[in-house]
C-alpha cells in the first residue's frame, strides 16, 4: 500500500507541497501557498500527497469555502489532482481519486465537483479521466466544463456571474488567487513584462470566498483579460506572456 500524507496545521512547515520543491524564484510562493493553506485547513480543505519529493497530490475542500464561481450545496470541489514525471501510470492518480471519493461519502456530501474542458488544457484536470469515476459534465461555459460525480439529484453549477467572461476594464487584467504556489513569480514576470512593453496592468487577487463566487469568468486559482475580453487561465511567465500577446491580441 502507498504510502500517502493528508498536510494540517502541524506538519505544513516541515512538508513539502509537490510544486516547486526546490526552486528558488518559486520560494515565496510557496510560502503563501502554505500560510493561504493554514486557514484553509481549518475550514476542512485537504491536500493529499504521496510521502515522496515529487507532484503527486490532489487538493480539495468544501464546495462553499472553495475559491472558485461554482455553487452548489453540500459538494466537495476538487482544485488540481496532479501527478507527474516518473509517478505516471503507477495508479497514484486513482488512488488519490478513490480517497476523496469515499471521503465525500463518509462526510455525506452530495457528491464531488472539478473543472475540467472539452480539450486538454494545462492547470486544469483531464476530463477523460474523471469520467471513467463516473463524472459527468452538469455545466459549461464555452470549452470550460464543471464536471460532477452525484451521490444525489443535487447538481453543482457555474454562478451566473461567470458566464460573463467578460469586465469593463479594457486593461490587462489578472484575477488571482494563493492556491498555486507558481502564481507569485507569474504575477511578478507579468508585471516586468508589462513595464517593459508600456502595457497597462490590472491585477485583481481574489482573497474571499464572496469574490471568488461572483467573478466574471471562469476560475480555478488564475484568469487573464485584455480589451474586456476573458482570454485564457494559462499562467504566465515573460516568454509566455508575449506569445499569448502575439497570438491573441
Amino acid at each position: 500500500m502507498n504510502e500517502y500524507i493528508n498536510l494540517n496545521l502541524e506538519n505544513i512547515e516541515s512538508e513539502h507541497i509537490c510544486c516547486a520543491i526546490s526552486d528558488k524564484k518559486h520560494q515565496e510562493g510557496v510560502r503563501l501557498k502554505k500560510e493561504w493553506l493554514k486557514e484553509r485547513i481549518k475550514e476542512g480543505h485537504i491536500f493529499r500527497k504521496l510521502n515522496d519529493r515529487g507532484k503527486v497530490f490532489i487538493e480539495y475542500a468544501p464546495l462553499e469555502k472553495s475559491f472558485c464561481p461554482v455553487i452548489g450545496n453540500n459538494f466537495i470541489y476538487i482544485y488540481c489532482l496532479w501527478v507527474a514525471g516518473s509517478f505516471k501510470g503507477k495508479g497514484y492518480g486513482k488512488e488519490l481519486l478513490q480517497y476523496a471519493i469515499e471521503d465525500a461519502k463518509k462526510q455525506n456530501k452530495n457528491g464531488l465537483c472539478v473543472i475540467s474542458s472539452e480539450k486538454k488544457k494545462p492547470y486544469l484536470s483531464e476530463k477523460k479521466f474523471f469520467e471513467k469515476f463516473g463524472f459527468k459534465t452538469v455545466d459549461n461555459i464555452g470549452e470550460y466544463q464543471l464536471l460532477s460525480l452525484n451521490f444525489k439529484k443535487e447538481i453543482p453549477h457555474f454562478n451566473e456571474t461567470a458566464k460573463q467572461m467578460k469586465i469593463k476594464n479594457k486593461d490587462l487584467t489578472i484575477y488571482y488567487s494563493c492556491e498555486c504556489p507558481f502564481i507569485e513569480n507569474c504575477i511578478n514576470e507579468v508585471k516586468e513584462f508589462a513595464k517593459e512593453n508600456k502595457i497597462k496592468l490590472n491585477i485583481e487577487k481574489v482573497d474571499t470566498i464572496e469574490k471568488a463566487k461572483n467573478l466574471p469568468c471562469v476560475f480555478n486559482n488564475w484568469a487573464i483579460f485584455y480589451n474586456g475580453e476573458y482570454i485564457s487561465n494559462l499562467l504566465l511567465n515573460k516568454n509566455m506572456a508575449e506569445k499569448l500577446f502575439k497570438e491573441k491580441i
